[in-house]
């Protein structure tokens, strides 16, 4: 234990690995723009500057604690110095602050009005540069670049793709694919990790609001929604609810008031990718089929092997995502209405938006799946509602495809398709069996959080199962596969760290605690369901004795060749 006064006051520190972390275990917010604790430090935007009892200024992010330190965070001089930084990078910005697709969001918009910068006084002497539409979930705008490379870091170190990087020096610097190429034209697997890390405006979602609305507002339209396991744990961060807690019978009471016809949860899908996953499985065990089975709910990791390991695209399972499951059934259910179906599916991930429009999300010709809004996107059109989220009451999912077991909701997290699967394979598993699941090494601790292995005893079998989350922790584990180092029976991988709670169309977390939270959510939700298996999802049941009956209608609506076609 040492100790380092801060702003006059003592305060112990341990392992803290900066002088940083150290101030804000203080509870101080010292304001940063390209540190963020999950990449490597850079030390280039000095907004984190602190001022030691010499005088001495220096990066509070880059700096190891000492026992002894004096500091001071608030100084005159460091006032100044922060406002200086700002108006600077204010000056080699484009300020259309009111029409920015993040205002009210933005960190240097926010680190602007904290800092009292009215005016800019250095005229921006930077050409325009064309913003980059080439990709169905977001937009680059080098106009509104700071240059914190925080993008750079998360594709590079997080994702393992490093598909941007810096270009020229000095003035002239910006951040761009390699040989200035469109981002569609690279390896870009569509996560929006970029965007996430990103302060401003530079990296946005590329939303299909308008599109929604204009749906919504057509008489001979029947919009029909479809929500994610991991938005309901997310949607309250932006009105004020506590961070990880559901909020999905909210959710739908705000939908149906904003005038969506008909609002489904995903996690029936789920149950259903449970079914046709497992069985899809036990069949390439039984019968000798490609090996490992990697799962394919997340549209970015089905990407990511088909670009760098093209070798194991025939060991991708066959099964749909949940969201292309439940959009082929919903156009099957109504399509012998006189309405025209529109599906909405609102998803807590970006590479969605990219899902929905693959020529294998199409069932004969029809695209399923119309349009995607990301949790962001549906927060903000329920804003414009005018509705008063915090006061609405709780209302129920429609029926046929409105209620889904706790194994689906478990989808959202790092480790959820592959629980949800054991539990079937248990089948009518008591709450003792549940537990016992839940410690087999599924779940992540610390220390294990991105990478794990462990096996399931299963008719004699050990199978050998590894969960992965961040496309560079699943280049390790299939580089090992790869070189006969490692062998499993059943890999699942989410692009994201963590899962989907921490997609990149979900509000920005900036802490492992509120990260955390939003997996306890998940995992509460699971706890209050009254079914816990797909086995005894009654929804589940009637699908299969109905629409899912005929064996090929069934495979044809949730199965596909992903590689068939891009």
């Amino acid at each position: 234990m040492a100790i380092m006064t801060i702003d006059g006051r003592p305060y112990e520190f341990t392992n803290e690995k900066n002088v940083l972390a150290v101030i804000r275990k203080a509870h101080i917010d010292v304001p940063t723009l390209c540190y963020k604790p999950e990449l490597s430090t850079f030390g280039d935007c000095r907004l984190c500057n602190v001022e030691d009892d010499r005088g001495r200024m220096f990066a509070s992010c880059s700096e190891e604690p000492r026992d002894g330190m004096v500091i001071f965070t608030n100084t005159e001089r460091l006032r100044k110095y922060r406002k200086m930084i700002i108006e600077l990078l204010l000056a080699a910005h484009n300020r259309d602050c009111t029409t920015c697709e993040e205002s009210g969001s933005c960190t240097l918009q926010a680190l602007a009005r904290r800092y009292g910068v009215r005016e800019v006084r250095f005229q921006n002497y930077k050409e325009p540069l064309p913003l980059d539409f080439s990709s169905p979930s977001i937009v680059r705008d080098p106009n509104k670049c700071i240059l914190c490379g925080n993008c750079v870091r998360v594709c590079s170190e997080l994702q393992g793709l490093g598909v941007l990087g810096y270009v020229n020096r000095g003035s002239e610097s910006t951040i761009s694919p390699a040989f200035d190429k469109q981002i569609a034209e690279t390896d870009c697997v569509n996560c929006g990790q970029c965007r996430v890390f990103c302060p401003t405006a530079a990296i946005s979602i590329k939303h299909n609001r308008d599109d929604v609305w204009s749906a919504i507002a057509d008489p001979n339209v029947r919009v029909v929604a479809q929500v994610a396991p991991a938005v309901r744990v997310a949607v309250g961060n932006e009105f004020g609810i506590k961070n990880g807690k559901s909020v999905m019978g909210k959710l739908v009471a705000a939908m149906h008031r904003m005038g969506f016809d008909e609002v489904y949860d995903t996690t029936v899908s789920a149950d259903v990718t449970i079914f046709e996953e497992t069985a899809e499985f036990l069949n390439r065990v039984q019968n000798g089929g490609k090996l490992p089975l990697l799962t394919s709910c997340c549209p970015a990791w089905v990407k990511f092997v088909g670009d760098q390991f093209p070798a194991y695209t025939e060991n991708v399972s066959t099964c749909r995502s949940p969201q292309g499951m439940l959009s082929a059934m919903i156009k099957d259910y109504y399509k012998a209405d006189e309405k025209k179906t529109v599906v909405v599916s609102v998803m807590p991930c970006t590479a969605k938006k990219m899902e929905a429009i693959r020529p294998n999300s199409f069932t004969d010709g029809v695209q399923d799946t119309d349009f995607v809004l990301t949790t962001t996107e549906i927060c903000q059109m329920i804003k414009v509602s005018g509705i008063d989220f915090n006061r609405l009451e709780k209302e129920s999912c429609d029926v046929p495809f409105g209620f889904g077991s706790g194994g689906g909701v478990i989808f959202g997290v790092s480790g959820g398709v592959t629980e949800a699967v054991i539990r079937h394979l248990v089948k009518d598993a008591d709450a003792t069996t549940l537990e016992k699941i839940a410690n087999s090494g599924v779940r992540s601790s610390k220390g294990n959080e991105f990478i794990r292995e462990f096996t399931v005893p299963y008719n004699g079998i050990d199978v050998k199962i590894c969960v992965a989350s961040g496309l560079a922790n699943a280049r390790k584990v299939m580089d090992a596969v790869q070189s006969g180092e490692k062998e499993y029976h059943l890999i699942e991988v989410m692009a994201c760290r963590r899962g989907c709670i921490n997609g990149g169309g979900q509000p920005y977390l900036d802490n492992v605690t509120s990260v955390d939270d939003r997996t306890d959510g998940i995992y509460a939700a699971d706890k209050l369901s009254i079914v816990k298996n797909c086995d005894t999802n009654p929804m589940v049941t009637s699908l299969y004795d109905g629409m899912l009956k005929d064996h090929e209608k069934a495979h044809h609506l949730l199965h596909n060749a992903f590689f068939a076609a891009k």
